[in-house]
C-alpha cells in the first residue's frame, strides 16, 4: 500500500532571500537532524544569466532500525538523491528527492517547494508531498512502512525548527537582511536611492486566515476572494483555528479538501466541518469523504443550509420544550441545557409530529456550530465542540413511551451522522432510578466514541466537590438556579457576538429554559398519526438504480422556447445521463402531448424503449457522473414534444458478478421547467453546465 503525506502550508515570516541562505546552512550536515550524516555535491550548475541554479546531492542517512534488521538488510546506511532548482527571477526553490538505496524494493519520494507568500512578499512558503511505496523488503514491509513514516514525521515536525534555528543564528552574526537577487538585463543606470527594509514604508496586506477576510473563523471558502491554487491550508491557520494536529492528520485534512473539491468544486464545507468527519472515521480520508458526501446530499435535498435562517419553532415548542443555550463551560464550549425529566415527549409528539421535533434538534444542531465558530473567534483557540447538560429530574416511566422513543433513537442517527464529533461532553444530573432501562434501550444506538463522553451523576452527587462535582466542568456563577447555582445574566455577551435569541435570560438567578410541563390534549393534532419521517418540503426525488437499470423523466412541453433545468448528486456507484428529445405527437407508450401552450411534467418509470437513434435523439451531450458529484444544467427546449431525462446505471463489461446492492446506484435528483413567457434571461447563460465535476473525479469513485 502506497503512503502519501501532503502538508498544509507552512509560512516563514522572513523574506525569500533571506531563508535561502538559512536554507544552504543546513548543509553538509545538519546536527538538528541526527539522521542526516551528510551529502556530497554530485551537480552544481548556473544558467548563464545566474536566474537558475541546479544543485544535485548524494544524501547519506543513518538507518535507524532495530539491531537484528540492520543485519539482515546488511547496511547501516542508505543513500537519498536530492535535485534543487533555484528559480532566483521567480524567488522559487523546487526540491525533489529520491532513493538510489533499494530502489527496486522501496520507492520513497519527497517533492518540497520555497515560494514567496501570495499576499505578503515579505515573507516566504513551504509545503511538501511524500509517497512510500514498499514492495518488496525481506518480509519486513510493515515494520519498515511504520518505521519510515515515525522518521520521517520526526523530520517534518524538525523541519520547521530547524529554519528558524539557522535564521536567529544568521540574525547572532549581524546577518538580517539579503539583497534580492537582480536580474542583469533589467539592470540600468539610473543610481536610486536604496531605503533599508526598516525605514522603507510599505502596505502590505497581510493574507487573512485561511477562507476568511475579516480574521473570523470561517464556515466556507469562496475561491474569488482567495487564491486557493496558491495558497492551501497553512500550518499557523490550523494550529489558530483547528487546533494541535500531528504530521499525518495536517496531511489526511488537506487530502480530504482537494478531495471534496475535486468532487463538488467551490461548494466546500468548512475546515472544521472536514476535520471533524476525519475524526469520526478516524482519519481515513475514504470514510470520512463518503460520510461527508452523504451529509452534504441530505443537506441539499432537506435545506438544511436556511434552518438557522428559516425555521420559526411552534408555538407549542416555546411554550412546552424545556431546552435553550446557557453560557458557556470551562472550557469555553457553549453549553445547552434539556431538562428531559421535565418533558412531555407524548404531548409534543402528538402535538407537532415527529418531523417538527426533528427540525427542532437540527435547528439546536445548527445553532451549535455557529456558536462554536463565534467561541473560536473570541477565546482565540478553537472551539469545536458543544457540552450539553440533561438534567433528568422527573424522568419516570412515561417517558419510556415506544412512539417516543423511536423518534429518539431516529433523530440520534441523524445527528450522529451529519454532525460527527460535535458533542464535547454530556452531563447527565439527577438520574433517577428508572433511568438504567432508558439508557439500556438508547444507548447501543449511540456511537462508542459519543457514550465515552457521557458522565452520570445520581442524587445530589452533583453537589459534592471533594467528588469530581458539577463545578469541574461548569463555573459556579454559570450553574443554572435550579441545580443550585446563581448564574448571572449579561456575562455571555462579552463573550458571544451571536444574535441574542441564542442567550435568553430573565434575571441574574434564572436561565430562560422552560420547564415544561404536560402539553394540553387540546392541542394534540389527529392528523399526525402514520407521519413520515422525511422532511415534506423536500425538493429532490431519490432513487436506487440496479446493473442496466433505467430511470425516466418525462417533460411533455408544447411551449417553444421553454427553459428545462435540473441538479442532481450521485450518492453510490456511477450513472450515465443523457436527455432526449421525441417529436412526435403521440409516442409508442400513449403519452401524448397536450395542445396546450403549458408544459407538463410526468415521471414515467419502466420505460426503457425509448432509445437514442429509434424512439428519440439526443439534445445534450451524455455524461458519466461518478459517486460524489453534483450535476446542475439546462436545456432550451426549442420544439415541441417529449424531453427525456434519462439516468442509467450502465452494465460493466467483463463483470461476471450478480447484481448485488453494492452495485446499485443511488441519486437523488429535481427538475424544473420555466415558461418560456417567464424567462427574461439571457439564452447565452443557460448553456448546459457541470458543477463540481474534474478529470480527476473518476479515480475518487468508489
Amino acid at each position: 500500500m502506497v503512503q502519501q503525506y501532503q502538508s498544509p502550508v507552512r509560512v516563514y515570516k522572513y523574506p525569500f532571500a533571506l531563508v535561502m541562505l538559512a536554507y544552504e546552512r543546513r548543509f553538509p550536515t545538519c546536527p538538528q537532524i541526527p539522521v542526516f550524516v551528510g551529502c556530497e555535491v554530485t551537480l552544481d550548475t548556473e544558467s548563464e544569466d545566474g536566474a537558475i541554479r541546479t544543485t544535485e546531492r548524494k544524501c547519506k542517512l543513518n538507518v535507524e532500525a532495530p539491531y537484528i534488521l540492520k543485519k539482515i538488510i546488511g547496511v547501516d546506511f542508505v543513500y537519498f538523491i536530492q535535485r534543487n532548482v533555484l528559480d532566483r527571477r521567480n524567488s522559487v526553490l523546487e526540491i525533489e528527492a529520491y532513493n538510489e538505496s533499494f530502489s527496486s524494493r522501496v520507492t520513497v519520494l519527497e517533492k518540497c517547494r520555497y515560494f514567496i507568500h501570495p499576499e505578503n512578499p515579505e515573507w516566504t512558503c513551504f509545503e511538501q508531498t511524500a509517497s512510500l511505496d514498499i514492495k518488496n523488503f525481506f518480509g519486513f514491509e510493515n515494520s519498515m512502512e511504520k518505521l519510515a513514516m515515525k522518521q520521517y514525521a520526526q523530520n517534518i515536525a524538525k523541519g520547521k525548527e530547524i529554519i528558524e534555528y539557522f535564521v536567529n543564528e544568521l540574525k547572532e552574526e549581524g546577518i538580517t537582511y539579503v539583497e534580492p537577487w537582480q536580474d542583469p538585463l533589467q539592470e540600468t543606470n539610473v543610481v536610486e536611492e536604496k531605503v533599508s527594509p526598516k525605514e522603507e514604508k510599505k502596505e502590505v496586506t497581510k493574507l487573512p486566515e485561511h477562507g476568511s477576510l475579516d480574521g473570523k473563523l470561517p464556515s466556507s471558502r469562496d475561491s474569488s476572494e482567495i487564491n486557493i491554487s496558491e495558497m492551501q491550508l497553512s500550518s499557523d491557520y490550523i494550529e489558530r483555528y483547528l487546533g494541535k494536529l500531528d504530521m499525518m492528520q495536517e496531511s489526511k485534512l488537506v487530502q480530504l479538501r482537494h478531495s471534496i473539491e475535486e468532487l463538488r468544486g467551490s461548494s466546500v464545507p468548512g475546515d472544521a466541518t472536514l476535520l471533524r468527519f476525519l475524526r469520526a472515521r478516524e482519519f481515513s480520508v475514504e470514510k470520512a469523504r463518503e460520510m461527508l458526501t452523504q451529509s452534504l446530499h441530505w443537506r441539499k435535498k432537506h435545506q438544511i443550509d436556511k434552518l438557522l435562517e428559516e425555521y420559526e419553532a411552534p408555538q407549542v415548542v416555546k411554550d412546552y420544550f424545556p431546552g435553550g443555550w446557557h453560557h458557556f463551560d470551562k472550557e469555553g464550549r457553549p453549553l445547552y441545557i434539556l431538562r428531559l425529566g421535565q418533558m412531555d415527549v407524548k404531548g409534543l409528539l402528538k402535538s407537532i409530529g415527529e418531523d417538527e421535533l426533528l427540525l427542532l434538534a437540527l435547528h439546536i444542531c445548527e445553532e451549535g456550530l455557529s456558536l462554536m465558530d463565534e467561541a473560536t473567534n473570541v477565546w482565540g483557540h478553537p472551539v469545536s465542540q458543544w457540552t450539553l447538560l440533561i438534567d433528568l429530574e422527573g424522568l419516570n416511566m412515561r417517558h419510556l413511551w415506544r412512539p417516543g422513543i423511536k423518534a429518539l433513537l431516529h433523530i440520534i442517527e441523524i445527528v450522529e451522522s451529519n454532525y460527527p464529533e460535535t458533542m464535547g461532553r454530556v452531563l447527565i444530573m439527577r438520574a433517577p432510578r428508572c433511568f438504567p432501562i432508558l439508557w439500556t434501550l438508547i444507548s447501543t444506538f449511540i456511537h462508542e466514541n459519543t457514550r465515552n463522553k457521557f458522565m452520570f451523576y445520581c442524587g445530589t452527587d452533583y453537589q459534592e466537590q471533594e467528588t469530581g462535582g458539577l463545578t469541574d466542568y461548569i463555573d459556579p456563577e454559570y450553574i443554572p438556579d435550579f441545580l443550585g447555582g446563581s448564574s448571572e445574566d449579561g456575562l455571555c455577551e462579552e463573550y458571544y457576538t451571536v444574535p441574542r435569541r441564542f442567550y435568553i435570560f430573565e434575571s441574574s438567578n434564572d436561565t430562560y429554559v422552560m420547564e415544561g410541563g404536560v402539553v394540553p390534549k387540546h392541542l394534540y393534532k389527529a392528523d399526525l398519526e402514520g407521519t413520515s419521517t422525511e422532511h415534506e418540503h423536500s425538493l429532490y426525488h431519490s432513487i436506487s438504480l440496479s446493473r442496466g437499470q433505467v430511470h425516466h423523466v418525462a417533460i411533455h412541453c408544447n411551449d417553444p422556447g421553454a427553459v428545462l433545468t435540473w441538479d442532481f448528486d450521485v450518492m453510490r456507484h456511477k450513472v450515465l445521463f443523457t436527455v432526449l428529445h421525441k417529436d412526435k405527437s403521440n409516442d409508442s407508450n400513449g403519452l401524448a402531448v397536450p395542445d396546450t401552450t403549458t408544459v407538463i411534467e410526468q415521471d414515467v418509470t419502466g420505460h426503457k424503449d425509448w432509445k437514442e437513434g429509434i424512439d428519440c435523439v439526443k439534445v445534450e451531450p451524455s455524461i458519466v457522473c461518478h459517486d460524489g458529484e453534483s450535476i446542475q444544467g439546462t436545456h432550451i427546449m426549442q420544439e415541441a414534444g417529449i424531453y427525456i431525462l434519462q439516468w442509467q446505471n450502465p452494465e460493466e463489461q467483463g463483470e461476471f458478478l450478480p447484481s448485488i446492492g453494492s452495485h446499485k446506484a443511488q441519486l437523488m435528483y429535481f427538475y424544473e421547467t420555466l415558461p418560456s413567457a417567464h424567462y427574461k434571461g439571457s439564452m447565452m447563460s443557460l448553456q448546459s453546465a457541470i458543477s463540481g465535476r474534474s478529470v480527476a473525479s473518476s479515480s475518487l469513485s468508489r
